[in-house]
C-alpha cells in the first residue's frame, strides 16, 4: 500500500486529481466528476472538520467496528461498484473546482501533518486506528476513486 504521508506518493496523488476536468468520465457507478471529489473530500470531513457529520449511534458504531472496518482498513482493494454509508451519498451537482481544490488542500495537510499525528487518532466510524490504518483507508479510497475517473 502507498504511504499517504509520504510527499511523492502524496503528490502522486495530486497529480492524478489535476488530470480530471469537468468533462471525465467514469468507468463505473453513478458519481459525476464533481461529486466522486466531494464523496472522497467526506473522508477528511470527518478529521479535519468532525462537527460536519453526525457520529454514529453507538449500536452502529459498534456493527461498523466489527464488520466494516476490517475491510475498509485492510490493505485489500475495494470492488468496483460497492454500497457506499448514507454520509458519503452525494446527490446534487457540486462546483468542480471548489471540490478538487479541498481535496488536493485536504492531502497536502494529512501528508504535513504526518503518520505521528494520526497514530491512535480515532476515527469518526471506527474508533481509534493506527497510522497504517488510516493510511490504508485513505490511500485505498483515492485510489479507487481515482482508478473509477481513469486517472
Amino acid at each position: 500500500m502507498e504511504n499517504i504521508f509520504d510527499a511523492k506518493v502524496a503528490q502522486n496523488y495530486i497529480d492524478r486529481i489535476n488530470q480530471l476536468t469537468p468533462e471525465t468520465q467514469r468507468k463505473w457507478g453513478s458519481m459525476s466528476v464533481d461529486q466522486m471529489l466531494a464523496h472522497c473530500n467526506v473522508a477528511y470531513e470527518t478529521i479535519y472538520e468532525p462537527q460536519r457529520h453526525q457520529k454514529p449511534k453507538p449500536f452502529t458504531a459498534l456493527l461498523l467496528k466489527w464488520f466494516v472496518k476490517p475491510g475498509v482498513v485492510s490493505e485489500k482493494a475495494y470492488r468496483q461498484s460497492i454500497p457506499t454509508a448514507p454520509m458519503f451519498v452525494i446527490r446534487s451537482e457540486k462546483n468542480f473546482e471548489d471540490e478538487k481544490k479541498r481535496l488536493i488542500g485536504y492531502i497536502q495537510k494529512t501528508q504535513q501533518l504526518g503518520s505521528e499525528a494520526f497514530d491512535g487518532k480515532p476515527s469518526h466510524s471506527f474508533g481509534k486506528l493506527s497510522a497504517k490504518q488510516w493510511n490504508n483507508m485513505l490511500a485505498k479510497h483515492l485510489n479507487h476513486h481515482l482508478a473509477q475517473f481513469g486517472v
